[in-house]
């Protein structure tokens, strides 16, 4: 029998990609179509694949590596973990768990004060729902057109986007609204105010019609994540929080991409001094190094579940390794001050060299975000703002985002994108200079986007 260290560290980059085809079933993909890049290693903003090609990763994988790849210090934590306890069920308390909750609890605001939790953000928001439900005795849960929630059956069926479309029907009671996009306002605002203002006016009216008395929560992503990077304007999220006390809705404050300094806070509503009553987590907290997620929880709604119990749990909530990871985690960002270095990096790096950028390229139509969570929208016209590609393009329609995030990849340069928009998602601790490489390498990209415009 082979030896399995021996055999995964020796594997050749045919081997990886032989077995790879052969037994890996990849997600959200037609299996016959994609040839997936064998990754040999990584550090810090960089990975590398078996030919030696470096990439700087302005993706941050799914905008989850949020320390950078192979932190010493994190990687040594889950290294003393597994050689002291590697597992033990959910039903007994355990220092990494106790610690772990402990120091989230501290991070978050307000009266957010226990966590329950999770293997990753789909299952957080899949209990917020359930503990939104069962606090308010009600069903309904208002959720965004704009939005991805998770893969789960609940969690899909409260994401907007059309990654929910193949599994329609599916759990009743989600009801839709639109959310604030100034760039494309359903509101037809012209300025931020006015998109703010009637936002929430049209939040009070999908409530009215829907009967105040059925529904249970908001669940909103606090900074939009994959659906454009779309930072609410100034007052929004404030009202939301003054119709959920109104109405006795649930806040839930989806956070599984925007925290843990992804937005240059601890969490992304720290900006606005907003406290949710449920904030749901994962990625940032541990980048990733083992799975994890949680939901953050209010001290009203947990006495609900005081002599009542709680019904759900996993096998896997809150895994030592995990949690340890988590502990070392969070003390990392404190030692080097991580979450003061993502804001930092957007106020004086990115967002000034993204909108020096646009400057040049006749295809970016606007340059949106905070901390180190940015998207560049790209477009044929500026004038009439019509998208790079077509909503949901596949195939031809999609060609011109498909040669961008290519021209990126041959400089060295791997992109985030999504639709009509390159996000710009580096670890949070990315440097100064590894980013003006980066933009530099955007910057070469974009004229190839600049050959599709009308000003091409």
């Amino acid at each position: 029998m082979t030896d399995t260290l021996t055999g995964l560290a020796g594997a050749s980059e045919e081997q990886v990609r032989r077995d790879d085809r052969a037994h890996v079933f990849h997600s959200w993909s037609a299996q016959g179509l994609i040839d997936p890049l064998p990754i040999a290693s990584a550090e810090g903003s960089y990975f590398t694949d078996y030919n030696g090609n470096r990439y700087l990763d302005f993706s941050s994988q799914l905008v989850n590596v949020n320390i950078g790849y192979q932190h010493p210090k994190l990687v040594a934590a889950i290294q003393e973990q597994a050689a002291r306890l590697t597992t033990v069920s959910p039903a007994f308390a355990n220092d990494a768990r106790s610690e772990a909750a402990r120091l989230i609890a501290e991070i978050a605001p307000g009266d957010l004060n226990m966590v329950f939790f999770t293997n990753g953000g789909a299952e957080a928001n899949e209990n917020a729902l359930r503990m939104a439900r069962l606090h308010t005795g009600r069903h309904k849960v208002l959720a965004a057109y704009r939005s991805y929630h998770g893969a789960t059956a609940g969690a899909i069926a409260l994401t907007g986007d059309p990654r929910r479309w193949p599994s329609e029907p599916g759990m009743p009671g989600v009801v839709r609204y639109w959310g604030p996009y100034p760039y494309r306002s359903a509101f037809h605002a012209t300025s931020d105010t006015e998109e703010s203002e009637r936002a929430l006016q049209h939040l009070r009216d999908v409530i009215m019609v829907e009967g105040p008395q059925t529904v249970a929560a908001i669940i909103l992503e606090t900074v939009v994540g994959t659906n454009g990077i779309l930072v609410p304007p100034p007052g929004y999220l404030q009202g939301v929080r003054e119709i959920c006390d109104e109405f006795g809705l649930v806040m839930i404050a989806d956070e599984v991409m925007a925290g843990f300094g992804r937005c240059g806070e601890w969490f992304a509503v720290d900006h606005w001094g907003v406290t949710p009553d449920l904030i749901t987590f994962a990625k940032g907290v541990n980048s990733g190094y083992v799975p994890l997620g949680g939901v953050v929880i209010s001290d009203r709604i947990a006495a609900t579940f005081s002599e009542r119990p709680y019904p759900g749990g996993l096998t896997y909530s809150g895994h030592p390794l995990a949690c340890a990871s988590a502990v070392a985690s969070i003390e990392i960002f404190r030692e080097e001050g991580i979450v003061e270095h993502a804001r930092a990096l957007g106020e004086e790096v990115i967002g000034p060299e993204l909108r020096a950028l646009a400057e040049r390229h006749p295809s970016v139509g606007e340059v949106r975000g905070l901390g180190v969570f940015w998207a560049l929208e790209l477009v044929r016209d500026r004038e009439t703002r019509e998208p790079l590609v077509p909503f949901n393009a596949g195939g031809a329609d999609a060609a011109p985002m498909n040669e961008f995030a290519a021209a990126c990849k041959q400089r060295g340069l791997w992109p985030f994108t999504h639709f009509n928009r390159t996000h710009v998602v580096p670890p949070c601790t990315t440097t100064a200079d590894e980013v003006r490489e980066g933009i530099a390498i955007l910057n070469e990209a974009l004229a190839v986007a600049d050959r599709h415009t009308t000003a091409g």
